[in-house]
């Protein structure tokens, strides 16, 4: 007979009442993946976060890439994510179609955008994504039954508000039909509003708060990028469901100059 495979979870299903008490209520956690590199990924996942995110728009992973991280990542439970490098149907469909289930969407502005981006999630008569069910690792190639019309409730699609022009519609934004929920960018959205590498500048910092207020009232989750523990415990507190707390290469980076400076110290100068 042949196999039939149940497909694994994806993000939403980390915010359902049952998964949030399995929690405590404490807000999930997870880090962005940069490198690129499946070891690094699969030393990530096993590490006991609730997800793990590959960062496609700001570090060298193209699709063969990140297929091969998915699957260092598929013996774990951490929910694997994938921020796609820009809001483009086609993208998302190769995304979709090699096994990402779990869609963070940049740089969406408009409601128009956030649209876009739904129906680049969703076979027709919703959307537009192409079907390529029984060629593609996201079905096992047709081994989850009835893959074609149970997709929809299989992927979950996260939105990325990291701009001035996006705060300003994100009440909007989240209440696209399609759209699971958002993920803000500090970063970027500092940027936008003249405040570049500060993005915890106190009018950033409203603004974040303003949007993580907003997408609860409309019943949808949100989370924020914050390495530093302090802003992420501030965000945790103001709602956000989900915080981003680290990279890989960052955790590499400062680890190897906190060594650098114990064993390499400057010469002391007479």
């Amino acid at each position: 007979m042949p196999i039939r495979l149940t497909p694994q979870p994806s993000l939403k299903d980390l915010f359902t009442p049952e998964a949030r008490a399995a929690r405590d209520g404490r807000p999930s956690a997870g880090m962005f993946v940069n490198s690129g590199d499946p070891t690094a990924t699969e030393i990530c996942a096993s590490a006991g976060l609730d997800y793990v995110l590959l960062d496609g728009e700001h570090a060298p992973m193209g699709l063969e890439t990140v297929q091969a991280q998915l699957r260092a990542m598929a013996g774990y439970p951490t929910i694997p994510v994938v921020r796609v490098p820009a809001l483009d149907a086609v993208l998302v469909k190769q995304y979709l179609d090699l096994g990402a289930q779990s869609l963070v969407i940049p740089m969406v502005d408009t409601v128009a955008d956030a649209e876009e981006a739904v129906r680049a999630m969703h076979y027709p008569p919703r959307g537009i994504r192409g079907v390529g069910s029984a060629l593609a690792r996201s079905a096992r190639w047709n081994r989850i039954p009835d893959y074609l019309h149970r997709a929809g409730d299989l992927v979950t699609l996260v939105v990325q508000i990291e701009s001035a022009a996006a705060v300003a519609e994100a009440s909007r934004i989240v209440e696209v039909d399609g759209v699971d929920g958002i993920f803000i960018g500090p970063s970027d959205l500092a940027a936008s509003m003249g405040l570049i590498g500060q993005q915890n500048h106190p009018d950033v910092v409203a603004a974040v708060t303003s949007v993580i207020g907003q997408v609860k009232t409309a019943g949808k989750f949100v989370g924020v990028n914050a390495f530093a523990p302090e802003q992420a415990r501030d965000y945790a507190a103001a709602g956000a469901d989900f915080v981003n707390v680290a990279a890989d290469v960052a955790i590499l980076a400062r680890a190897t100059e906190a060594l650098a400076d114990t064993w390499c110290p400057a010469p002391t100068l007479d």
